[in-house]
């Protein structure tokens, strides 16, 4: 099998989005969006809200769960330029421990709830196993770095 032609990995607890759907995007040249989340992968009002985003940018996009996004990306065609977002860590290291080939993995949006604290200065909030994920993906290869825009500053993790 030919390896898909993925250009980046974003984890944004929002999935698609303006930042996503307009900035990066048009940044990283991609004609298509796979939503990788199970839940949204069920969830037609979600798909509908993302897809008007996507509509706007003039993207095509899907909606798989994580295994339907592992058992698939192969099939893609060489013309497909792949932007693949997730929700959060787990679901990223998911993709990678299920052979995903993810070189770049974006950490975008990842909003404060219990227990998480602020990563640098970056407004991005992790806890310990949100690291544990990344340590694990960055062990198999993936380059794992915080950037909310294109042209913001990029810390590396």
């Amino acid at each position: 099998m030919k390896k898909p032609n993925i250009l980046m990995t974003r984890i944004d607890n929002r999935l698609v989005h303006g930042q996503v759907g307009v900035a990066w995007v048009n940044s990283l040249n991609a004609n298509l969006i796979i939503v990788a989340d199970d839940e949204a992968a069920n969830d037609p009002i979600q798909q509908t809200l993302m897809s008007m985003t996507a509509e706007l940018a003039r993207v095509g996009i899907r909606f798989f769960s994580i295994e339907k996004t592992i058992e698939t990306v192969w099939k893609a065609s060489p013309r497909q330029k792949i932007y693949i977002v997730v929700r959060d860590p787990q679901s990223a290291r998911r993709l990678v421990d299920g052979g995903v080939p993810i070189e770049k993995l974006n950490v975008g949006n990842m909003h404060y709830s219990e227990g998480k604290v602020v990563h640098q200065e970056s407004h991005v909030y992790v806890d310990d196993k949100d690291l544990e994920d990344f340590e694990a993906m960055k062990a198999k290869g993936v380059s794992v770095f915080i950037q909310i825009l294109p042209g913001d500053r990029i810390y590396n993790i």
